[in-house]
């Protein structure tokens, strides 16, 4: 009798507890905050540009520049070259490199740039979807100087988790490209 007891009790213990609809937990979205940027001067022998004080700056060779932001694992690379008669390669390799991301990019978005009165003119690529890159530039006086730059982030792509810092680099991309100016 006791075990008929204890049967019936496990049944409508089950019963009850399942009252009510049964969901699913919604999709979170992860939210990463980053602090307002604070800007100073960065200069080379070739060029100078205002730089976000949370990146780490390492010269390289031939007045190249890694910004490194330790704070979401990523790096803006600028590199420097001088134009000589090859302004036309130059570019052709900046659009092949920006495009060699297609096969994972979901978009890319051609932005123009011009400032010409500190004689600087480029494109900017923003790369939407699992790239290894989220954005790409380059700029130019058309005579003497160019650069292109890269943002990468040492984990595997993956754009929802890296959005909220690639969001954050772009902006300070565009900064770099903005503030540039030729030190000759």
């Amino acid at each position: 009798m006791k075990l008929h007891k204890l049967f019936s009790f496990l049944i409508i213990l089950a019963l009850a507890s399942c009252s009510g609809e049964q969901l699913p937990k919604p999709k979170a979205m992860l939210r990463l905050e980053y602090p307002e940027a604070l800007r100073k001067s960065f200069k080379t022998s070739k060029y100078q540009f205002q730089q976000n004080t949370l990146a780490l700056v390492t010269e390289g060779s031939n007045s190249s520049v890694t910004l490194d932001y330790p704070l979401m694992d990523g790096s803006i690379f600028i590199t420097y070259k001088e134009v000589n008669k090859n302004l036309p390669e130059l570019l052709r390799d900046a659009q092949k490199l920006s495009y060699e991301h297609v096969v994972k990019a979901d978009n890319i978005t051609e932005q123009p740039f011009i400032n010409g009165s500190n004689r600087v003119y480029g494109m900017y690529y923003e790369v939407e979807g699992d790239a290894a890159s989220q954005a790409q530039f380059y700029v130019t006086d058309s005579i003497s100087h160019f650069i292109t730059g890269s943002l990468y982030f040492k984990v595997k792509p993956n754009y929802d988790s890296i959005y909220p810092a690639a969001v954050y680099l772009q902006k300070d991309i565009r900064s770099i490209m903005e503030s540039l100016e030729w030190t000759d």
